[in-house]
């Protein structure tokens, strides 16, 4: 049974798993476009981090960062960031269970949308069709974020 639960990004597989994360998105985006957080930056106090895993083995993660000064939800809205399944989870519903519970999460808090940044790449592709199979549409970009060749913004008003 896969079960989510909130956990720590500096734990050692999943330190191992986000250091593949960063290494593939500088291997697919030029270095201005990566905007993949590393485990010390998603421990954040505005970030909430999930894991999902099988019998206590490690199949993929997301996370959920409030968007507004010091982490408060002022604007009323989240960006979903480091969503990763490992090689051997692809293709069994991970990454649809994360995105599940990270926006029911949002929802639950009362955020009034979800947003997101991913890369324009093939590499990006299946990504990009998860999202919108959930509802995400293409929107400006938000935050700090500026408009960028290599990027792709995209929303689910809650």
């Amino acid at each position: 049974m896969i079960r989510i639960d909130l956990d720590d990004p500096a734990r050692p597989d999943v330190h191992a798993l986000l250091s593949e994360h960063l290494a593939d998105m500088f291997a697919t985006s030029p270095a201005e476009s990566v905007h993949a957080l590393d485990h010390s930056a998603l421990q954040h106090e505005s970030i909430t981090f999930w894991t999902a895993r099988e019998d206590g083995v490690l199949l993929g993660c997301g996370a959920l960062k409030v968007l507004g000064a010091s982490g408060e939800a002022d604007q009323g809205e989240a960006e979903l960031k480091s969503m990763r399944t490992t090689s051997n989870a692809r293709g069994r519903g991970v990454a649809t269970m994360l995105l599940e519970h990270i926006v029911a999460e949002a929802r639950k808090r009362g955020y009034g949308r979800v947003a997101l940044e991913t890369g324009t790449e093939d590499y990006f592709a299946p990504a990009r069709r998860l999202y919108a199979k959930h509802g995400f549409t293409e929107c400006p970009p938000f935050a700090d974020y500026t408009l960028d060749p290599n990027s792709v913004f995209m929303e689910l008003p809650l």
